[in-house]
């Protein structure tokens, strides 16, 4: 017997909240062939993009300090 997306996905959602995660994270792992080396050279990349973006004034940084307020800020806000 076959499933179709629609049947899987309401027979998955019919499982506790703690089954979904464990089954949604196997299916995921069972798609997602990644490649360390791959994974490490793209973040180095990324990194070395982002550094540039600093030193050359394309981006401004922003102080750990303040993201932090204002994530509070929005939680609060949030919260009531």
């Amino acid at each position: 017997m076959s499933l179709s997306a629609a049947e899987f996905y309401e027979a998955g959602m019919a499982l506790p909240p703690s089954v979904r995660k464990d089954v949604a994270l196997q299916l995921l792992e069972s798609v997602e062939v990644v490649d360390q080396e791959t994974l490490d050279d793209d973040w180095t990349d990324e990194i070395i993009t982002r550094m540039e973006d600093i030193r050359s004034g394309k981006v401004q940084p922003v102080p750990g300090d303040q993201v932090f307020a204002e994530l509070a800020g929005r939680r609060d806000a949030r919260n009531g």
